[in-house]
């Protein structure tokens, strides 16, 4: 393996998985902070990567989208500590709104009233995690491609997979829609903003959408998706009691981890029920009546993705556990955020992808044919 990266094709493809894996960590990098210097860093890293490795294709213009959503949750927060009220106390008063009288049994919930500083900033800081989480899910979508996705998945999670497939598509493939319906009206000379060109813009992508879910099923249909194999009841009883038992075990595993005191038992119950499930998924496999075509391989540059975002991840959560002052900076006091430096620094491994993925196939430039002069017929 070369150092340089090489150009992507069919046979060198970067396994979907990792541009996955690599999203996640570092979306448990963003739930472990408040800070909204290391949330801005996570952000830049998700966005430097997904210019340098996006492809032309549809699913990898939602990238755009996801990063407005993420600004109107921070929107929507705010607004909502405004009305709403928090329950973080504060000194600096902004401005103050008419309250709303409430009775006796909504004590504790108040409409209105004194708007502080520090209220703002926890809702800020809230808000901006959140977005952080989204633009992270943005990247996968922007840089994994779904089909392949779904040719990797275990024969057992294939039918489950079909429909998170299907969802991740749409997000994408609306988002392409919108943007050439717009782009047509635009050269028609008819408006793109307001109500009306909303509606008008909006019911075309929902037939555009329904045309495609039914070309979808009918292909799978006539690949004759959903033929399953006959398997041992037996066989089938201990798949249902691995797979249930292991995600139990994943989902008290987790619980543990995020509780303040549940890190010693949350780390092994996570890992038993990690295994209990993939056994139940490799025996559930035997069900499915299905072969992959050229399957991808998980070559060192899929590991190298996949392990750069676990250590941000990792790196991360050791970084919250040893200084939480400086991964969640308080506001009562308000005070400006530290810029702690090995978390920054721990941040700035996401960015390996940027040089180790292979390089998209740029788009070929159609030559512009030079244009005729305009001839004048004159009458004979």
């Amino acid at each position: 393996m070369t150092l340089r990266a090489p150009q992507a094709g069919r046979s060198n493809a970067l396994h979907a998985g990792a541009w996955w894996l690599w999203a996640l960590g570092l979306a448990a990098a963003a739930s472990r902070t408040t800070n909204p210097l290391l949330l801005g860093m996570l952000v830049g890293v998700a966005g430097y990567v997904v210019a340098a490795r996006r492809t032309d294709a549809p699913w990898a213009r939602s990238y755009g989208a996801f990063v407005k959503l993420g600004l109107l949750v921070i929107g929507i927060r705010l607004v909502f500590s405004t009305f709403l009220g928090s329950p973080v106390p504060g000194t600096h008063t902004l401005f103050t709104l008419p309250e709303v009288p409430l009775p006796g049994w909504a004590q504790g919930v108040r409409i209105g009233g004194r708007v502080t500083a520090e209220q703002l900033v926890f809702a800020l800081y809230d808000g901006a995690k959140l977005a952080t989480l989204l633009i992270c899910v943005g990247a996968a979508n922007a840089l994994a491609n779904p089909a392949r996705l779904l040719k990797s998945l275990p024969g057992a999670l294939y039918e489950a997979g079909v429909a998170v497939v299907v969802a991740m598509t749409f997000a994408p493939n609306m988002v392409a829609d919108v943007v050439r319906l717009r782009t047509a009206r635009r050269l028609r000379g008819r408006p793109t903003g307001g109500v009306g060109a909303v509606l008008q813009i909006g019911l075309p992508v929902l037939e555009g959408a329904l045309e495609r879910s039914v070309a979808v099923a009918a292909s799978m249909d006539a690949r004759g998706y959903g033929r399953t194999a006959q398997v041992p009841p037996v066989v089938r009883h201990t798949t249902t009691a691995l797979t249930l038992g292991g995600l139990l075990g994943v989902c008290a595993g987790s619980y543990g981890l995020l509780a303040a005191e549940g890190a010693a038992y949350g780390l092994p119950v996570m890992a038993g029920g990690l295994v209990a499930a993939l056994a139940g998924l490799r025996l559930g496999g035997r069900r499915s009546v299905r072969t992959r075509y050229r399957p991808d391989e998980w070559g060192v540059r899929a590991w190298l993705v996949a392990g750069s975002g676990a250590a941000v991840a990792a790196l991360m959560i050791w970084a919250a556990a040893d200084d939480p002052v400086a991964l969640h900076p308080g506001v009562v006091p308000l005070v400006a955020p530290e810029f702690p430096l090995w978390p920054a620094a721990s941040v700035l491994i996401g960015l390996l992808p940027a040089f180790v993925a292979p390089v998209p196939p740029t788009s070929p430039v159609t030559p512009v044919s030079p244009v005729s002069p305009v001839v004048k017929a004159t009458p004979k």
